[in-house]
């Protein structure tokens, strides 16, 4: 079986809601993120963090989570961190998605069984990714790619071949005030997110 790890990418968040401080917010998405991968089954999971930000990632990670410093918050920044890792299999998560299902993940990586490289757009046909994976080494043809601003179109516009590419399901992640809207309490998880939200969170 492949061996495969699944890690939370924590970058700036540039916003937060009124009357909530933007390092509680961060922390509670983060906190979101790390807690639904530690759900998931035949994976291992992990932080990767620029190391300005490793205070962050060791107050949300489970203990024995590991936590990689990268120079960068970018996708091939942890691809580079783990290129001798004895993995298989990565995927790259947004850590603005509190309330990112598990199987949106797991589709992720399904895929990677025949296609080297597998986006998974956000929400809404705008700029950006939920997540990204791929099977290790990644190939040479990856292009640069970030969460905020790629596009699958571009990403398959420069594989050798359209099938050498994925794209999964989209969902949304927490980028602005209008994506508040689309948060469903029906949805099970993001706790953090909902008592800060509600207002019955403790400060940090």
């Amino acid at each position: 079986m492949a061996r495969r790890v699944v890690v939370a990418l924590l970058g700036p968040v540039a916003w937060a809601p009124p009357g909530i401080d933007p390092v509680d917010w961060r922390a509670a998405l983060a906190e979101d993120v790390v807690d639904l991968l530690a759900t998931l089954n035949e994976v291992e999971t992990a932080v990767a963090v620029t190391p300005a930000d490793r205070r962050l990632a060791d107050a949300v990670v489970w203990p024995g989570t590991a936590v990689h410093e990268v120079p960068e918050v970018t996708p091939n920044a942890v691809f580079a961190a783990l290129a001798d890792s004895g993995y298989d299999q990565v995927a790259v998560i947004a850590g603005d998605a509190p309330d990112v299902p598990g199987l949106t993940i797991g589709k992720l990586l399904r895929t990677l069984t025949t296609q080297p490289v597998a986006v998974a757009p956000v929400e809404g046909g705008g700029p950006g990714l939920i997540g990204v994976a791929a099977r290790l080494p990644v190939p040479a043809w990856l292009p640069a790619l970030d969460l905020d601003t790629t596009r699958p179109a571009a990403v398959r516009a420069v594989a050798p071949r359209p099938g050498d590419l994925a794209v999964t399901p989209a969902w949304r992640r927490l980028r602005g005030p209008g994506d508040l809207a689309f948060l469903d309490p029906a949805v099970e998880g993001w706790e953090t997110t909902r008592a800060l939200l509600s207002g019955t969170a403790r400060p940090r």
